[in-house]
């Protein structure tokens, strides 16, 4: 497996939920804890982590990360831990029931969209989320190719024709 990434200001990326993007259109984000074993932390630094169909729903109270897949670590004895257990996230009272008053009301879904290191510990960043349309999805890739193309036109009026330089030559 590879390495956990390193990002600036002392965060290192473990994993990140690219498709999130794709199929949700994401609003407020929170930065929140994991509660973890020591096994997981040492498979998280090694990068054995997979975010790709996890969720967070809220139980009595907790907010809860599930299908979150941490790999096992090799080197870890007997107590090895479950890698698609349900893990606790920390944060704080506020914020937990800020975002179950949001699912509760108006339908959000909570996504985790990143796993990192900041200053030695764990964090998993969730976006409050609703899901996209086909027509969305689409409007998304024509703005996208539109951008590209538009790109694409700039950078070639920029270059500087093949065979000299303005002004100051022989043949003037």
């Amino acid at each position: 497996m590879a390495k956990a990434e390193t990002k600036t200001g002392g965060t290192k990326r473990v994993a990140e939920n690219r498709r999130a993007r794709h199929d949700y259109n994401l609003g407020d984000s929170y930065e929140a804890g994991l509660s973890l074993m020591g096994s997981e932390v040492k498979a998280l630094r090694e990068g054995n982590a997979n975010l790709s169909d996890s969720y967070v729903q809220a139980d009595k109270g907790e907010l809860f990360v599930h299908n979150l897949r941490i790999g096992e670590y090799k080197a870890a004895t007997h107590i090895a831990h479950e890698p698609l257990r349900r893990r606790k996230l920390l944060l704080h009272r506020k914020e937990i029931d800020k975002i179950e008053t949001k699912v509760k009301e108006r339908g959000f879904t909570v996504i985790p969209t990143e796993l990192y290191f900041k200053n030695g510990r764990a964090k998993l960043k969730i976006a409050m989320a609703t899901g996209k349309t086909n027509v969305d999805r689409r409007q998304d890739i024509k703005e996208r190719e539109t951008k590209r193309e538009l790109d694409r036109v700039m950078r070639g009026s920029r270059t500087v024709p093949r065979g000299g330089r303005k002004g100051g030559g022989e043949w003037d």
